[in-house]
């Protein structure tokens, strides 16, 4: 049974959450506060569902705690949509978020495409995926799929599971434009996503570009992405 830590100050939001997701079949461990949950987190931690406004350490100083023991998808819960930036943009380790009000289902849905990212990555390290030996994406960045490392210049750049997979999407089809619906369901896994839903592409390509340069990713208005200046 896979375990939920949720991280939330509303008591019945929180309650909220846990219940649903214990209707789905997840352990769900629950803390209010930030301290709480970064005493909460343990190794049979699977992802967390965190929310940004906590009392005493607020969810990005949780995130970046938890992620310093042990990389962990996280779902953060936000109050406002121009949030996100802040939050994807400082680096702390958050995989999405969702803006309240939310709907149970869609934080389900969220929850489950995290946890099916990490299975699939788990098992690519296991097989050791190298025939090839890492991806050279020019002017010194390589990507390792076998042991999801990316390094430029020499030295390892550190990204969130998100932004690696990401980067390897686009990686996996150089010069070509990828549409932001197409991105959303192969790194997402969001196939019938709405179309705010695009602003996840734009806030973690604006996190890759902060790591990587800015000049590595290149914007179609009005389609998708593509990998190179060019």
């Amino acid at each position: 049974m896979q375990r939920v830590l949720v991280v939330e100050d509303d008591l019945v939001i929180a309650d909220a959450v846990a219940r649903r997701l214990q209707k789905e079949g997840y352990a769900v461990d629950v803390a209010h506060d930030g301290h709480a949950a970064v005493n909460a987190f343990g190794e049979q931690t699977d992802l967390l569902v965190l929310d940004v406004m906590l009392p005493g350490l607020d969810g990005l100083e949780v995130c970046r705690r938890v992620q310093a023991v042990r990389p962990v998808p996280v779902l953060m819960l936000t109050a406002r949509a121009d949030e996100a930036d802040r939050i994807i943009g400082l680096g702390v380790g958050a995989d999405d978020y969702l803006t309240k009000p939310f709907s149970p289902r869609e934080l389900v849905a969220r929850v489950k495409a995290l946890l099916r990212r990490v299975e699939r990555a788990e098992e690519l390290a296991r097989r050791r995926v190298r025939a090839a030996g890492p991806l050279d994406l020019g002017h010194g960045l390589t990507l390792d799929v076998g042991t999801r490392r990316v390094e430029l210049a020499g030295h390892e750049v550190h990204l969130t599971r998100t932004e690696f997979d990401l980067l390897h999407t686009l990686a996996r089809r150089p010069g070509e434009v990828v549409p932001r619906e197409e991105l959303l369901a192969e790194v997402w896994e969001w196939p019938d996503a709405a179309a705010r839903a695009s602003r996840a592409v734009d806030t973690h390509v604006k996190a890759l570009r902060r790591k990587l340069g800015p000049d590595r990713i290149r914007t179609v208005h009005g389609v998708g992405y593509a990998l190179g200046s060019s």
